[in-house]
């Protein structure tokens, strides 16, 4: 009898396993069979927002499935966040990564989640540069000729950010990080309004983006210093990297997508697939590049350790600038 009921329970047990197999390989190979949805940690009509929903865009067409952007703003995207960590990890719920993710990690102290841990990579999209840009009274003309005039000018020029940990801040403190300068951080509540104050002559730099300013460096009510990528930016081919000037300077703007961690990985490997696809699509990419940024394929693991480093590297910005955990 005790025998019997051994093999009973060996059996049921193996077929339970074999069916969970089965059933995993199943639903990945199936695939979306509903609509997804992206959560992105910003407003609509933000930088984040517009590729989300151009990577949405491409999902639903290619996959045959609704791919719905939801958007989140609050905490520096921290609840976006946490809504995609805690849902179930079926590629049913992604996440619009951003470089806040990465600032994040530090900045907060008491974070429900470990950002790193926590959700899976899928694939990074595009690589934004920042631009350092002055108001046109500022005499320098060059990288150079700014750290002159910045060390002839101590705690007397101004910068103006998106606000505290945005991506224009981060990229003004590691500047002031690498120069050596003292020059002092005005945030604001949004990009609009610092760049107001930049064409005004309240503050006389910014590091904002290029979608956000490219318009006024062609009018020229902006004097654009440098490209803050590795690379030049093929939009702005003229104007020089910080980086040669200031040897090893990057700051950028970098996203992807990412899913809860214990995703299957068929479905991470198929969004994967898809998305580089879309990027080196001439109709999808050049609508991405016409952002100001470079499409950036790779695979999981590529953007895996493209978040580690950038993780890394914000965590020594944060401490140099003092930023205290929220």
């Amino acid at each position: 009898m005790t025998l019997r009921r051994r093999q009973f329970l060996h059996l049921t047990l193996g077929g339970a396993v074999v069916f969970c197999v089965t059933s995993t390989g199943a639903t990945a190979e199936a695939y979306p069979t509903r609509p997804a949805r992206i959560i992105v940690g910003f407003a609509p009509a933000t930088g984040a927002d517009i590729l989300a929903r151009l990577i949405g865009q491409w999902l639903s067409e290619r996959l045959g499935q609704q791919f719905f952007i939801e958007n989140r703003p609050g905490a520096g995207t921290n609840i976006a966040t946490e809504a995609v960590v805690r849902s179930l990890p079926d590629g049913y719920t992604l996440l619009a990564i951003s470089p806040a993710n990465a600032i994040n990690a530090t900045r907060y102290a008491n974070l429900n989640f470990n950002f790193i841990q926590d959700i899976a990579p899928i694939a990074s999209i595009m690589r934004t540069p920042n631009v350092m840009v002055v108001n046109p009274s500022v005499p320098a003309k060059s990288v150079p000729e700014f750290i002159a005039y910045a060390k002839a000018n101590p705690g007397k020029i101004s910068f103006a950010s998106a606000g505290n940990g945005s991506g224009s801040h981060m990229a003004g403190e590691l500047f002031k990080m690498m120069a050596g300068v003292d020059i002092v951080h005005v945030p604001y509540r949004g990009g609009g309004p610092a760049l107001t104050d930049l064409l005004a002559g309240q503050v006389q730099l910014m590091f904002p983006g290029t979608t956000a300013s490219i318009s006024y460096i062609r009018a020229g009510t902006v004097r654009p210093l440098a490209i803050t990528t590795a690379k030049r930016s093929e939009l702005l081919p003229e104007i020089p990297t910080v980086g040669e000037f200031l040897s090893g300077y990057e700051s950028s703007l970098l996203d992807g997508i990412g899913a809860p961690k214990n995703t299957p990985i068929e479905i991470i490997d198929r969004l994967n697939k898809e998305i580089n696809a879309g990027l080196i699509d001439p109709n999808l990419s050049g609508r991405l590049t016409a952002l100001g940024g470079t499409v950036l394929p790779g695979s999981p693991a590529d953007y895996s350790r493209l978040i580690a480093d950038e993780t890394a590297k914000w965590a020594k910005v944060v401490k140099f600038a003092n930023l205290k955990p929220i």
